[in-house]
């Protein structure tokens, strides 16, 4: 989630959730090669093609002025929209200072620039600030954060596998959603307040930057887990981080039920900066996101909405590695 123009030393700019390698956005190769996703080596044709044909779908269209587009990623975790160094060096756009980035496992200062208009969704930005991370550590040309999202509707196609966004306005009507869920906003931050996970009452970020779930030491201690499995994750400015991995057994969200839901637990400068430090708290990612068939994220109503996968009234089983079961 990296955020707001605040200088170095000042505020700092918003969390952006980890994303470990070998998922996309991958991480591969030196900064900023190349056009389109960053692929390992090594790769047949047909793999190439799916991967490429994956990160069409899962990033948006953007142009700055007659240049692009660029593939942009959707990043409901992030405050603040951010370009790559490559990007930046080809539009030629200037310094402004550096700023303070807050990432899931390190906060660093990071070289800003000033947008003078950029386009997508056929919405129009001018004079925003952002900060500069390199694509192999983002997997995309850029973000669109929180600043760019506002008034908008995010949806997540699993059955598509594809993401897009749209007016809220102009959106498709709420009767395909089996669950609708009112959040709270918290520095731009849409957040579940009444999910409990294994009964213990826990904050929830719907992120969709992040493929993989994080939780806090806060929900940690509460859960009193003892198997845990040692792990890491890369954050985007190429920070490792040990993670301990947890399954736990059940995620309530209303009606709403998710069970053997992988977590990692991390010492995350995210929660802090959200003010959720000292509270349970998750920052949910891909992997247990792709349980549903789609999430429609509504920020000018504050709503989230849940379409259940067609085999969730008998409590099927999910692909392993993801939440297993779902049902309500």
């Amino acid at each position: 989630m990296p955020a707001s123009s605040e200088p170095a030393g000042d505020s700092p700019l918003n969390p952006l959730a980890a994303r470990p390698p070998l998922t996309l956005p991958a991480t591969f190769g030196p900064p900023d090669a190349g056009e389109g996703p960053v692929l390992p080596p090594g790769l047949a044709l047909e793999e190439i093609e799916v991967l490429r044909d994956r990160y069409e779908r899962l990033t948006v269209p953007v142009t700055f002025g007659e240049s692009g587009p660029y593939r942009f990623m959707i990043d409901t975790g992030s405050q603040a929209t951010v370009l790559t160094h490559r990007v930046s060096n080809e539009l030629q756009l200037q310094p402004v200072g550096r700023g303070m980035l807050v990432a899931t496992g390190s906060r660093k200062p990071v070289d800003m620039v000033e947008v003078a208009e950029f386009q997508f969704a056929n919405r129009y930005f001018y004079g925003v600030r952002t900060p500069l991370l390199y694509k192999a550590h983002v997997g995309a040309d850029g973000i669109l954060g929180l600043d760019s999202l506002q008034d908008l509707r995010v949806l997540l196609d699993f059955r598509e596998n594809r993401i897009s966004v749209a007016d809220a306005h102009d959106a498709a009507p709420d009767s395909g959603y089996e669950i609708v869920v009112r959040a709270r906003r918290k520095l731009g931050q849409m957040i579940i307040t009444n999910a409990r996970i294994d009964g213990v009452r826990t904050a929830v970020i719907i992120d969709t930057g992040a493929q993989a779930s994080v939780g806090n030491r806060a929900l940690q201690r509460r859960l009193r887990g003892r198997n845990y499995q040692k792990g890491s994750a890369t954050d985007v400015h190429g920070h490792e981080f040990k993670t301990e991995l947890h399954y736990a057994d059940e995620l309530r969200i209303e009606s709403l039920q998710l069970q053997s839901v992988p977590i990692g637990f991390a010492d995350s400068p995210a929660f802090e900066h959200l003010g959720l430090d000292d509270q349970p708290a998750v920052i949910l990612g891909m992997n247990n996101l792709r349980a549903f068939e789609r999430i429609a994220i509504d920020f000018a109503t504050r709503r989230i909405l849940f379409d259940l996968p067609r085999s969730a009234s008998t409590r099927a089983e999910l692909q392993p590695g993801r939440a297993s079961r779902i049902g309500f």
